[in-house]
């Protein structure tokens, strides 16, 4: 973690939310509730020119590597070449630590020195392009730190999840042809009103070339978004298609301007929400995990908010929701697309084909008659999800079980009894149900008990009840009572 406490806004009044305090309130905060003891630190360096060169161009480094010497007039001639950047004499420098860092947090991820972790830096990264910086952002940390991975560790598939309230297009960008990244951002929108105003943040921007359906975009068109609707997106329309991804790495661009109170966000999920949606991230990638600041300008809520997310990445109970657990008619709008792609998936086998033919069957239907809240999913892949035991203070094996979702088209009612072949094969389905049927009825219902009933001939793998297990922590403050029927 770090911070400049000389690094201030010197011209533009867009940029008066980025302030140092950001990482010392909330660092005083982790301190308050006495997370940082229980936390590892790692030492932070600057990131070398190789690595900014992973993403950025040579010609942008030079030019950001020449402000340091830069008078107060040159600086603000420099900024103004971007949207709502400021630079400092200390920027190039800020900005190498916070990428440093960001990849320090890989490092001792993947080699297994811990199992999570967050990067606390600034400034932020999600929206800066190849040869630009953009919105406070000057180097992309989080796609660096995915291109850093697959290269020195040769990662094959990264899941980067963006809850920033303002859409991440220099990550998405990076990666539209990529279909070894599958990219997810939520995102303030509003019909292309709300920055940054770009075509390509709507729900039909999925990917290009092979990187077609690993882009998934679900655009916010109101403000106000609760913890149910958060949640109900990652039941119906994340975590099925993160389980098919099957990534060995996840990288969260959190910005917490999409908690309660901020003023760029403007929307009112809680700080305890950010607790679970960590802990459904857990499930995947054998808990590999790097969750990076991007924005949060409410001091509080930002600081509630790392809170949250740090006590779950700890492997605290989650606490429990006592907002209404209900998405609104809009959210719905983005579940029954999910349903209607579903059905024409049997017919046109693939996600790819069913995206081309429903894009073309909105695009045929008069403007006023078409949805203004749609989301695109990713392609469904027939690839196996890894073995993570949450109960477990061990690193997580390297090999696990396989546990394959099925493919929609299989399926006639997927409310209907669940059925299993030989072995266990179709576990996937279960799974299935519990994101799109059993996990949305128990937030409903708020339990302060859930209890696990499993006979021993139900053939459900190990595997599967391990995640089943994790997946139903998140209910109750994690108290579960299993029971195993023994014939």
């Amino acid at each position: 973690m770090h911070w400049d406490l000389t690094l201030s806004c010197l011209v533009n009044p867009a940029c008066s939310v980025e302030i140092p305090e950001r990482l010392s309130s909330l660092y005083e905060k982790l301190k308050h509730y006495g997370l940082v003891e229980r936390c590892i630190p790692l030492p932070i360096r600057e990131a070398v020119e190789e690595e900014i060169l992973l993403v950025h161009s040579l010609g942008y480094l030079e030019a950001v590597k020449s402000t340091p010497s830069m008078n107060v007039e040159d600086l603000k001639t420099f900024s103004n070449n971007y949207n709502d950047v400021y630079f400092h004499p200390n920027s190039y420098h800020c900005a190498k630590l916070s990428l440093g860092g960001t990849l320090q947090l890989v490092d001792a991820v993947m080699l297994g020195k811990v199992r999570n972790g967050i990067a606390l830096v600034r400034p932020p990264g999600h929206h800066s392009e190849e040869g630009e910086a953009c919105g406070f952002c000057i180097f992309n940390n989080v796609a660096i730190a995915a291109e850093y991975a697959k290269k020195k560790y040769g990662t094959a598939k990264i899941l980067i999840v963006d809850w920033d309230v303002h859409h991440g297009q220099g990550i998405q960008h990076r990666f539209l042809e990529d279909p070894s990244v599958l990219y997810f951002s939520w995102h303030r929108y509003e019909h292309q009103q709300f920055w940054p105003n770009l075509r390509e943040s709507d729900y039909d921007a999925i990917g290009e070339g092979k990187g077609t359906g690993f882009n998934i975009n679900v655009p916010w068109n109101k403000i106000g978004m609760e913890n149910s609707d958060y949640l109900a997106v990652f039941f119906h329309i994340l975590l099925p298609m993160a389980y098919e991804f099957n990534p060995e790495l996840i990288l969260v661009s959190a910005g917490f301007d999409s908690a309660i109170g901020d003023p760029e966000g403007e929307m009112c999920a809680t700080p305890e929400c950010f607790a679970h949606l960590t802990h459904l991230l857990k499930s995947l990638a054998n808990g590999k995990i790097c969750i990076v600041l991007e924005g949060g300008y409410n001091l509080c809520s930002l600081s509630e908010s790392v809170c949250m997310t740090v006590r779950s990445l700890l492997g605290d109970p989650v606490p429990q929701l006592v907002s209404q657990m209900a998405p609104c008619v809009r959210s719905l709008l983005i579940f029954f697309f999910f349903k209607y792609l579903s059905k024409i998936c049997a017919t046109y086998r693939t996600v790819e084909h069913s995206l081309l033919h429903l894009l073309a069957f909105l695009n045929s239907r008069p403007s006023s008659q078409q949805p203004r809240r749609l989301v695109q999913p990713s392609t469904v892949l027939s690839t196996p999800h890894p073995c993570h035991d949450p109960l477990c203070l061990r690193p997580p094996p390297q090999h696990c079980p396989t546990l394959p979702l099925p493919h929609p088209s299989s399926r006639q009612n997927p409310h209907s009894c669940l059925d299993y072949i030989q072995d266990g094969k179709r576990d996937g389905d279960l799974l299935y149900a519990l994101f799109q049927f059993i996990l949305p009825l128990a937030y409903g219902h708020q339990p302060d008990l859930v209890i696990l009933a499993v006979e021993s001939n139900s053939g459900i793998q190990v595997v599967t009840l391990t995640h089943l297990t994790h997946l139903l922590q998140g209910l109750s403050e994690g108290r579960i009572l299993a029971i195993f029927q023994v014939y």
